[in-house]
């Protein structure tokens, strides 16, 4: 049975485990949230911040991130306003002064904002931190709406990464998913991003959308190599129209399916490899001089909520509405909606959280192993530190996977083969136990491919 037949199933993408559908019913409490953070921060005061800037001006129909919609800049600066309270809120919580080591701005479309407001927001941010010498600070960028002042403003104050949202380059491709930018607006702020002094730019770019053929993410790879990005994000297109309605624009018809979408993958995967670029994990690709592959070629490779990256702080402390907060033993949630999330803090004057999950010492395990599989492609338990019993189902799976070539299993380890790394989800899947335990009776989870 070929590869894609058998693995490509609804799977959890493992950005946290347990996944946000198996946290805990119990939201957690304030002082214990803060706890958790301080704890931590006794051992390495360094942090990441992700701060969620939810507005667009118009409706992008693949997207399933939580955003609002709306062509009224007004609501910048009370919204700018409520992050910042809530970042106070958190000082007055901290026992120590942290120390930034990571900051990245998501939406949303953070370019919606004003320069100026950009500016103050981080600088509200600043004031109250210092700033580690390895910091990494980046931003996500529609092209559209990035003008030269947006990233001047950005690097002015420490910003040397730009994630730019290019999905494909075929217009006709952008028309059917509501994705309003050019090919010279790209070409634009890569160039404006290098005049200033950016030194890793990451394209987004996703397979499986409307009508995509092979030629599409051939000329795709093609502008990609003119461009000459350090970092590739190269995500499979999720059709989840009961969760973004949107979605209901197209229809599965409309999407390439199976086999075809598989090969859509491989296309691309195969023309970025011969580019020179790197598969370092679960959807990632970098060129071997970026911090990167240097940081996966020397087993410091890290990933949060976030995405990949190099930096390893514990805590990551989330700021705005639907944002994710982690303190390896805790995560938290905040509230989804603008208007209540700025109620809670402006008014209320208290962290909005609405969801969360305290990790056992089991499942902090678990945690570990997924991290080591998805960053570095194989993890090992010889230690009994990190033995626990999800092992043993996994190790009968693993088997099965070492059987059909995605996979090396030996005692106490297992290693990802390079045929396995497209279904790094299903590795993991058999260490869940919260997935085996209360398998999900609907499409809570996309496909692997």
């Amino acid at each position: 049975m070929p590869l894609i037949s058998k693995y490509n199933r609804p799977v959890p993408r493992y950005t946290s485990y347990p996944t946000v559908p198996y946290w805990q019913e119990q939201i957690p409490e304030q002082e214990r949230w803060l706890s958790a953070i301080n704890r931590r921060m006794e051992e390495n005061e360094e942090v990441s911040l992700y701060v969620h800037l939810p507005f667009c001006e118009k409706l992008c129909t693949y997207c399933g991130c939580n955003k609002r919609i709306t062509k009224n800049h007004s609501v910048e600066h009370p919204y700018i306003e409520a992050v910042l309270a809530e970042f106070r809120i958190y000082l007055r919580g901290l026992k120590r002064r942290p120390r930034l080591k990571e900051l990245h701005l998501g939406g949303g479309t953070p370019t919606f904002f004003s320069p100026a407001m950009l500016g103050h927001l981080i600088d509200g941010i600043l004031e109250h931190v210092d700033v580690a010498e390895d910091h990494s600070f980046g931003f996500e960028a529609h092209p559209n709406s990035t003008t030269f002042e947006h990233l001047e403003t950005l690097a002015e104050r420490g910003f040397r990464r730009i994630s730019i949202g290019i999905q494909d380059f075929n217009p006709e491709i952008l028309r059917i998913i509501n994705r309003d930018q050019s090919e010279e607006d790209v070409t634009r702020t890569v160039n404006d991003a290098r005049a200033l002094g950016y030194t890793s730019i990451n394209f987004d770019v996703i397979y499986g959308l409307p009508t995509q053929d092979q030629r599409d993410i051939i000329y795709t790879v093609n502008k990609i190599r003119e461009m000459r990005p350090e970092r590739i994000a190269f995500y499979g297109y999720a059709h989840v129209p009961w969760v973004s309605p949107g979605q209901r624009a197209y229809s599965e018809k409309d999407l390439p399916q199976g086999r075809d979408k598989w090969n859509l993958y491989a296309t691309g995967r195969d023309l970025l490899e011969e580019a020179g670029y790197q598969d370092i994990g679960l959807d990632h690709f970098s060129l071997p001089e970026d911090e990167l592959s240097k940081a996966h070629q020397s087993g410091r490779l890290h990933r949060n909520f976030m995405g990949y990256t190099t930096a390893d702080s514990p805590v990551t402390i989330a700021l705005g509405c639907s944002s994710i907060g982690d303190s390896w033993d805790m995560y938290v949630q905040n509230e989804k909606k603008v208007e209540t999330y700025q109620q809670i803090v402006l008014v209320e004057d208290r962290l909005p959280i609405i969801k969360g999950h305290e990790l056992t010492e089991s499942e902090q395990k678990v945690r570990r192993h997924i991290l080591n599989l998805m960053c570095q492609g194989y993890t090992e338990w010889k230690a009994e530190t990190m033995r626990c019993e999800a092992l043993e189902r996994a190790v009968l799976q693993w088997n099965d996977m070492a059987t059909d070539g995605i996979l090396v299993r030996s005692p106490y380890r297992v290693e990802v083969l390079p045929a396995g790394k497209p279904f790094l989800r299903n590795v993991c899947l058999p260490l869940d136990d919260h997935y085996w335990n209360r398998q999900p009776q609907n499409t809570t989870f996309s496909k692997a491919i």
